[in-house]
């Protein structure tokens, strides 16, 4: 029966629940979790709202006329409900395209750094000789590749705000 609650909820474009305890709302969104294997969302406003936003993977909480129960346990807090396209849009997408460019950089110097030491080590018979000291590594590390990777990492946008929120099929790579 559950299996089939969350097929025939997942085939639908919208699914409302209305009249629903704290406890089922949990629930529902353990259920997604449980039988898609999906990273769920759950965006709440008051207090009967906290259990579900504990149970998703991502809570987003609004702080309302309920109160700020369901803001203090979330991971994100919007003043209203109409700041949620963008979170997900814009800042959700540049910080889904940050991390996978940071990451791609971070392996890229780190691969680059090891092969150095690898080609030295066949050359030098293998021998237990280091390439270059602990501290010339650790200020190559620090100072000349931190700033880039750091940079692309916080600074990167391949499209502007505003495009982002007028094409939100843009938002696809990152699912």
């Amino acid at each position: 029966l559950e299996k089939a609650f969350v097929d025939l909820a997942t085939s639908c474009q919208a699914v409302i629940c209305c009249r629903v305890t704290p406890k089922q709302k949990a629930l529902i969104v353990q259920l997604v979790k449980k039988h898609r294997k999906a990273i769920t969302l759950a965006i709440g406003d008051g207090a009967n709202d906290v259990n579900m936003i504990k149970t998703a993977d991502i809570g987003v909480g609004i702080s309302g006329l309920e109160g700020m129960q369901a803001v203090q346990c979330s991971d994100y807090a919007l003043a209203q409900f109409s700041y949620l396209q963008r979170l997900l849009l814009v800042h959700g997408r540049w910080a889904y395209l940050r991390v996978c460019k940071f990451l791609r950089c971070f392996f890229y110097k780190t691969f680059a750094g090891l092969m150095a030491q690898v080609w030295f080590a066949f050359h030098s018979g293998f021998t237990a000789q280091p390439l270059y000291d602990g501290w010339f590594l650790a200020l190559y590390n620090i100072f000349y590749t931190a700033y880039p990777v750091l940079s692309v990492g916080l600074l990167e946008q391949d499209v502007s705000a505003k495009k982002s929120l007028e094409f939100p099929e843009l938002y696809v790579i990152g699912q």
